[in-house]
This record gives C-alpha cells, sequence and structure tokens, in this order.
C-alpha cells in the first residue's frame, strides 16, 4: 500500500512538472519575436536605441525599419505596436515594411513601438498569446498579441498616481501606457524612456509628419476616425475628404488640448511635425465581446456584437461579417495613402511619394497576399 502511494506521488509530482515546463516555455515563447520580412524597398534597419542607448539590449528596444527614396523630400514616422493588443496598427505598419518603396521621401516604420508589451499579455483578459494568417502558399504567418501595458518585468511598481512631465497627474497604471507618457523621459520610468527616444527620432531626423495606429471597442465613440492635433487640421479635412470619394468614411476628432500623454498631443506641442492617430474598429478590443479567441482577433466576428449592433448600442458599422483583420488594416493602409497624397498636394517642397502600397480591395480580400513567407 505504501508502495503505490509512492507510485502515485511520483506520478502527480512528474504531472506537475510537465505542467511547469511546459507553461514556461509558453511563456518564454512570448520574449521570441516573430519575424518580419523586410521587402526591397526597406533601406535600412536601425534600432530605436540609436536614439536612445539607454535603452540598447533591453526589452524595450526595438527595430525601426527605414525606407528611404532616391530623391530628397518630406520625412514620415509610422507607428505601429503602441498598443499591442490592437494588432491591426501592427499589421498595417508590417504592411508598409514588406511591400512599400519610397520615390521620394523617407519613411520610418516601427511596427513594435511597445516592444515589451508585446512580451505578455494582460492579466484576466484570457487572450491569445498568438494568432496566424495563411498565405497564398499555404504557410502561415505568426504574429503575437500583446497587452496595452509595458511588461512589468521592465517596469515595477507602477506609482498610485503618475506625475506626467506637464504636470498633469494621472492613474498610476498609465504609466505603462505608451500613448500617455509622451514626450517622455530620458531617466524616468521604462515607458517614458520608450517615448523619450521616440520623441528624440521626431526631433533628430526632422520628422514632418507622425501617423500612430491604433483600434478602438465598437461601442467607442473615437472609431474608424482621424484623431489630429490642431496644426493637421487643414491635413486631416483633405484627407477625409478624399477618403469619402472612394467610398470609406471615416470621423475627424480633435485632439483634445487637456489630455496629457498621448502621441497626437505631445508630439504635436513639443515638434513641429503635424501628427495624426488612426482609430479603426475591432470587437476584440471592447467589454461586450465573448471569449477572446484567436478567430476573434482575425475574423472579428461575434454575436454579442450583433446583439449590440441590433439594438443601437455601437458607435461602427457592425453585421454578420463581423469587422476583419483584413478590413481592419485595409482602412489603416487606404487611410495612409490618402494622408500622404494630401500632404504632396499641400506641402509639394516636402513630398513623400510611395511605390506598391497595398490596395484596399486587394487587403480586404486577404491581408496575407501583402505578407512574405517565411524562408
Amino acid at each position: 500500500m505504501r508502495l503505490k502511494r509512492h507510485f502515485k506521488f511520483l506520478a502527480f509530482t512528474a504531472s506537475v512538472a510537465i505542467v511547469v515546463i511546459l507553461s514556461a516555455f509558453s511563456f518564454t515563447a512570448m520574449w521570441e519575436d516573430p519575424p518580419i520580412i523586410p521587402g526591397s524597398g526597406v533601406t535600412e534597419i536601425k534600432m530605436l536605441s540609436e536614439w536612445l542607448p539607454s535603452i540598447e539590449g533591453t526589452m524595450l528596444d526595438t527595430e525601426v525599419y527605414i525606407i528611404r527614396g532616391a530623391e530628397e523630400g518630406g520625412r514620415f514616422l509610422l507607428l505601429g505596436g503602441t498598443h499591442p493588443n490592437e494588432p491591426g496598427g501592427t499589421l498595417a505598419a508590417v504592411v508598409f515594411v514588406e511591400n512599400v518603396s519610397a520615390l521620394s521621401g523617407t519613411v520610418y516604420v516601427i511596427p513594435r513601438s511597445n516592444h515589451s508589451a508585446f512580451t505578455h499579455n494582460d492579466a484576466m483578459e484570457g487572450a491569445p498569446q498568438f494568432f496566424s494568417i495563411e498565405l497564398p502558399d499555404g504557410s502561415e504567418r505568426v504574429f503575437r498579441f500583446g497587452s496595452r501595458r509595458t511588461n512589468p518585468i521592465a517596469q515595477w511598481p507602477d506609482p498610485t498616481i503618475y506625475l506626467h512631465p506637464t504636470g498633469a497627474t494621472l492613474g498610476g497604471g498609465e504609466v505603462s501606457n505608451l500613448n500617455r507618457t509622451f514626450p517622455g523621459r530620458e531617466n524616468g520610468y521604462s515607458t517614458e524612456k520608450v517615448a523619450a527616444a521616440i520623441m528624440n527620432l521626431v526631433l533628430e531626423e526632422d520628422i514632418d509628419l507622425v501617423c500612430d495606429l491604433h483600434e478602438s471597442s465598437p461601442e467607442y465613440p473615437v472609431n474608424n476616425a482621424i484623431v489630429f492635433h490642431q496644426k493637421a487640421a487643414e491635413l486631416a479635412i483633405m484627407t477625409q475628404m478624399m477618403l469619402e470619394i472612394e467610398g470609406i468614411d471615416i470621423r475627424l476628432e480633435e485632439s483634445p488640448v487637456n489630455l496629457r500623454g498621448l502621441t497626437h498631443r505631445e508630439i504635436g506641442d513639443n515638434s513641429d511635425a503635424y501628427v495624426v492617430l488612426l482609430e479603426v474598429s475591432n470587437p476584440s478590443q471592447g467589454r461586450l465581446r465573448g471569449k477572446t479567441t484567436d478567430e476573434l482577433v482575425t475574423e472579428g466576428i461575434d454575436k454579442y456584437y450583433l446583439q449590440a449592433s441590433k439594438d443601437g448600442k455601437l458607435f461602427a458599422p457592425y453585421d454578420e461579417n463581423g469587422y476583419p483583420l483584413d478590413l481592419r488594416v485595409a482602412r489603416h493602409v487606404a487611410t495612409i495613402r490618402v494622408l500622404l497624397d494630401s500632404w504632396n498636394m499641400m506641402f509639394p517642397e516636402r513630398t513623400i511619394f510611395l511605390s506598391d502600397v497595398p490596395p484596399y480591395e486587394g487587403l480586404v480580400d486577404g491581408l496575407g497576399t501583402y505578407l512574405n513567407p517565411v524562408s
């Protein structure tokens, strides 16, 4: 009897060990970056630490892909992954890296702006760690579904109250939200360092135009929108008009003067750059959703949102087709394309002419067509 109990104990211990080991592999897998496959238009790859050396070698550092045209022109910074649980922004930035070339001007693309936030999930949300997209050759590209906030391993603990560099006070947890910490502090919290590095890039590279890519829940009023700093009002209005000609509806939202820490507010206030932030509807962001599966992330189909739409509770159109990632990325890419067209008309002395920008209809039909296979 004693021997039998001993074997049961050993079996239980072995089972626990296996679970721990598998969990450890799953956890550390989040620290490995799924590859981004640069297209021929990428002329140089730098690290963000080039603009703030103190983050070199840490999980805060991240790639900056540079697409430089043969002719001089304007300078454009595209930010994806400010919130890594908003994959439409990340994937739109990846699409630019893997497809686009520049004829004039220079484009800087940061697909994983808050890199450390890609290395974990939001606690208690039950979100997937990864999601995949099928390519035409039958292979798959895997991407991480991260968190809205910086990994506690890189920054802990957060204060009870966050005193922003402008003197404004925010909830303590906002110090882990990259889109609340601009213009940053070089010697501050980890998230502030990332913001400071991006701000240094804007200033040192004389960036003319900044676009920050986001997603928001269908019940959130600022949805399918261009949020613009006051300097960029005319540019945003022209972009909206041109998009509507193409049949793409988009709202305009002026950046609130007293809402501190956001890219469009702080980069706009602290540099000469024109700054906009793009929002597109994503059901996996909202509080009305059911289980957050990788299918919800990519297909955007949720029965609870369908009912909410029928009840008139949403600020974005929603039907049985859901709001798939293909559509969300297509909206972002189309808006960036038209934003640059508008920029070139307003500032012909600082043009940013791009080629091989994937078309809206092509992305809607299949995002995977515009992602390069992993060799």
